[in-house]
């Protein structure tokens, strides 16, 4: 097992991570040898959060995992310090720890999220209150989809780290984390996590070239959802491969059935529009608003369910709408003259897109 440094934090971390979602889907008897083998594999990363299974995975861990030699971190939602303390405490006792390495404030997502944080009785408070205590060592942020909250955090706070997903589908839908949140924090040696690196799954036809596009960047660990020894030696094999070639990285992007024809790669090769619509500003837009999931396509139903589960989930509309109202003119003035298409190297149908995209941000149609 390969192990990185976590920032400034000065924890050598393992390069693969075991998270604590998963295990609510599975008994008692196959997480204690999920754990087991993790272990025994060199893993020594382990995290979980209070709101999963409203802390089932955390009791679940609490009986199996050991006293030293590991890396437990937890998360808590609370917005307000009085409820962060109490998810704290009660996972704390979840666990069966006097302590944890790593509390991460979880899901901060919209900027009145990070608001309430930060505010005089937020729960930033307890994360103070408890480093002092000894309860925590280091403190994280996680972040889903849209990121710009998450930058923000970043530099108003002096966080150890943070986890937040990447993966080369939703690279075209939140390009911010690659570009400037990952920067950041290179620059300001804070911890990188990376999570969903098969995009929630959706990417499992090219498992490894997911595993191995992540690894491309400075990340520490990529954490990974596992509820089978399957998975769990599947993923220990993935771990080692090489980072994604670049030559290789311009073929996947080309080739990719999940982007296939419809998903924008922000190439910007269909500029200039003759109306002066800016397309990829629109496409990006939609990628806020459902990741570009649904295309107007059924289909086969495996894979329109998946889509359609996934669509959403990480609840940035709203970032979708406000983005989609500044953009001047707007899809509707869209003359189909075809240009724009020919232009595209991976075959998109813009004008039909434009129509999806109007269909979803101005007339409210959740695909």
């Amino acid at each position: 097992m390969e192990y990185r440094k976590l920032g400034k934090t000065g924890l050598n971390l393992s390069l693969l991570g075991l998270g604590g979602f998963h295990l609510l889907e599975v008994d008692f008897h196959t997480v204690r040898n999920i754990v087991k083998a993790f272990l025994d594999s060199g893993g020594n990363y382990i995290e979980t959060a209070h709101s999963y299974g409203n802390g089932l995975s955390e009791r679940k861990l609490g009986k199996i995992l050991p006293k030293n030699g590991i890396i437990v971190a937890t998360k808590t939602e609370a917005r307000d310090a009085e409820t962060a303390k109490n998810e704290l405490m009660q996972s704390l006792k979840n666990l069966n720890r006097e302590n944890i390495d790593i509390l991460f404030l979880h899901s901060v997502t919209r900027d009145d999220d990070w608001e309430k944080i930060k505010r005089e009785d937020g729960s930033l408070e307890l994360i103070e209150w408890a480093k002092k205590k000894g309860f925590i060592r280091y403190v994280g942020i996680t972040s889903h989809g849209y990121s710009g909250t998450l930058l923000k955090a970043l530099k108003e706070y002096p966080f150890d780290l943070f986890m937040t997903g990447i993966n080369y589908y939703d690279r075209f839908n939140f390009p911010e984390i690659e570009s400037e949140v990952i920067p950041y924090a290179a620059e300001n040696d804070i911890g990188i996590l990376a999570m969903k690196t098969l995009a929630d799954g959706y990417l499992w036809r090219n498992a490894e070239y997911a595993f191995r596009y992540t690894k491309r960047f400075p990340v520490t660990t990529i954490v990974s959802g596992i509820n089978s020894m399957e998975q769990l030696e599947k993923d220990l094999s993935l771990i080692h491969k090489t980072p994604l070639a670049d030559e290789e990285l311009i073929k996947l992007i080309t080739k990719s059935p999940e982007l296939g024809n419809y998903v924008c790669r922000q190439c910007m090769k269909c500029l200039p529009c003759p109306e002066d619509i800016d397309i990829p500003a629109l496409f990006l837009a939609e990628g806020r608003f459902d990741r570009q999931m649904m295309d107007g396509r059924i289909g086969n139903a495996p894979d329109y369910a998946i889509r359609d589960r996934l669509a959403h989930w990480f609840g940035s509309e709203e970032t979708a709408l406000s983005e989609f109202n500044s953009i001047e003119p707007g899809p509707d003035k869209c003359t189909e003259c075809g240009i724009c298409s020919n232009r595209c190297p991976y075959k998109i149908d813009i004008p039909r897109k434009l129509k999806i995209v109007k269909s979803k941000l101005e007339e409210g149609y959740i695909w």
